[in-house]
């Protein structure tokens, strides 16, 4: 995926993991990791027990709508 692509509240995976978009910079995303549907696109951060985690441009390769199955 692009950068470009990326929306804050969009869902998308990285392997088999879904995250949710919390952030879009201008060379990174930052993202928490959909656990049991939480956090739905509805919640808004901050986030009481999810953790952010930053993709940089390197990581845009392997992150795509579909999950990634071996």
């Amino acid at each position: 995926m692009g950068h470009s692509e990326f929306e804050i509240g969009m869902a998308f995976y990285s392997g088999a993991t879904l995250w949710r978009c919390t952030d879009v910079g201008s060379r990174t995303i930052v993202a928490v990791e959909v656990k049991n549907g939480y956090p739905t696109p509805h919640q808004a951060p901050p986030f009481s027990d999810a953790v952010e985690i930053v993709f940089d441009e390197y990581d845009f390769g392997g992150l795509s709508r579909q999950p990634i199955t071996d």
